[in-house]
């Protein structure tokens, strides 16, 4: 019998948390049948439970969100926080983001007795140039097992009234956290990031002497960095073209633009700050990563090209400014491809704001989805502004606001630190 995953951990989880809190040590590392099983397609619960739903759901980390061409708006996050007890949940909106649908689907990897918890945690949407809405998703054994695995599924028709996904396809080992980039020749650059070892050793594990997960999956540790997938023909297939390690590694969280000369701009999270590199060759090479002079605390930034030609970057802090905490998320343009940046329009001054994503509509609105202390309020947050806002330092266009609420977990709120 299985269990789905709600607020609470699974049994696996509990067994796991029980050995730690005893001093027990789980001495046996899994045979390769037993990592395999991260290999097995991922349960999409296309009628979701009420274990599922924002009365029941604690936490909330923003995923991603999109446009598709009638103008309908998909949207994703995590329930139960960035954790091995993550699941994805997708909803909707057909009136522009005022009301959203319950779940229209759950990504909720099935737990094994004995196993780790296997989780769904990352990811993102796109909406292609034939209007083909994409998720990409990752599923690992517990928070990480050292390999991941990123899947994918497509929406022919997402304006649909009962729109219809593909099964999820495994293409790559890592995780996607960003949106392809379409170059000027018409590919699809992806970005894919496989973690580095240390991160195998965090969370749950890192309470775990000996724990099974850590030495896992050796034979990938030469492709432990921030790597590009291309694809030639519309999505048929995936091929991984190249790729940057960058020094103090983290998550990468990658974002690739394509700039006006050719070049390809990489920007990449770290623990120390955030590093670019550069490649002349459409992602086969790529120059020696330095720090850019973009600095931004530990954690995910945006950047996109819009629609004027202009770059839009939305971090946390000042340009050139790294803060100590996750908090004054603001809004930038760039007109000479990120060699200056004007403007400065602050999305929210509050701390524990994080994870830009966004969007451009027909109209020349930008939407971006960020989340607020995602472990306590949960709270995941919209706002809505035009390039003259951002020069402007203010929400002056028609409709222009912040702090716009899409969803809120409703469960059992864990306490918060007295700190």
């Amino acid at each position: 019998m299985s269990f789905p995953r709600s607020a609470v951990m699974s049994i696996a989880g509990l067994l796991l948390t029980a050995f730690a809190a005893s001093g027990h040590a789980q001495t046996a590392a899994l045979t390769q049948k037993q990592l395999d099983t991260a290999l097995e397609r991922p349960r999409i619960l296309f009628h979701p439970g009420p274990e599922y739903q924002d009365e029941n759901r604690t936490e909330g980390m923003v995923i991603g969100w999109d446009r598709t061409p009638k103008g309908r708006i998909w949207a994703a996050w995590i329930g139960n926080g960035d954790s091995d007890n993550g699941w994805m949940s997708i909803a909707t909106s057909d009136d522009d983001g005022k009301t959203w649908s319950k779940p229209r689907f759950v990504i909720d990897p099935v737990d094994q007795p004995g196993l780790p918890q296997r989780r769904t945690l990352v990811g993102n949407l796109w909406t292609d140039p034939k209007g083909r809405l994409w998720l990409f998703f990752d599923q690992s054994l517990g928070y990480f097992d050292g390999r991941g695995g990123d899947w994918y599924m497509r929406c022919d028709h997402p304006d649909a009234k009962k729109p219809k996904w593909t099964k999820p396809v495994r293409f790559a080992d890592g995780a996607t956290l960003n949106k392809p980039t379409v170059l000027s020749n018409g590919d699809w650059l992806l970005p894919v990031s496989l973690w580095p070892r240390d991160v195998v050793r965090t969370r749950l594990h890192k309470k775990i002497a000996n724990d099974p997960l850590a030495d896992a999956h050796h034979e990938l540790d030469s492709m432990r960095m921030a790597s590009v997938y291309a694809s030639t023909d519309q999505g048929k297939t995936w091929t991984r073209r190249g790729g940057v390690s960058f020094p103090h590694q983290n998550f990468d969280e990658h974002m690739i633009v394509e700039l006006k000369d050719g070049r390809l701009w990489m920007l990449a999270r770290t623990y120390e700050t955030t590093y670019e590199s550069f490649s002349s060759d459409k992602g086969r090479t790529w120059s020696e990563p330095k720090p850019s002079p973009i600095r931004n605390v530990n954690v995910r930034f945006f950047l996109r090209r819009l629609q004027s030609g202009n770059l839009l970057l939305v971090k946390n802090g000042r340009v050139d400014e790294r803060l100590k905490k996750r908090e004054k998320m603001m809004a930038f343009l760039s007109g000479d491809d990120g060699k200056t940046w004007k403007g400065g329009l602050m999305l929210d001054e509050r701390m524990g704001v994080t994870y830009p994503d966004g969007f451009q509509s027909p109209d020349g609105t930008i939407n971006i989805l960020y989340d607020r202390n995602r472990a306590t309020d949960g709270e995941i947050l919209r706002a809505r502004f035009r390039e003259s806002d951002i020069l402007a330092g203010d929400f002056l266009s028609p409709g222009s606001g912040t702090k716009i609420l899409v969803n809120k977990p409703l469960g059992p709120r864990p306490e918060k630190s007295a700190k």
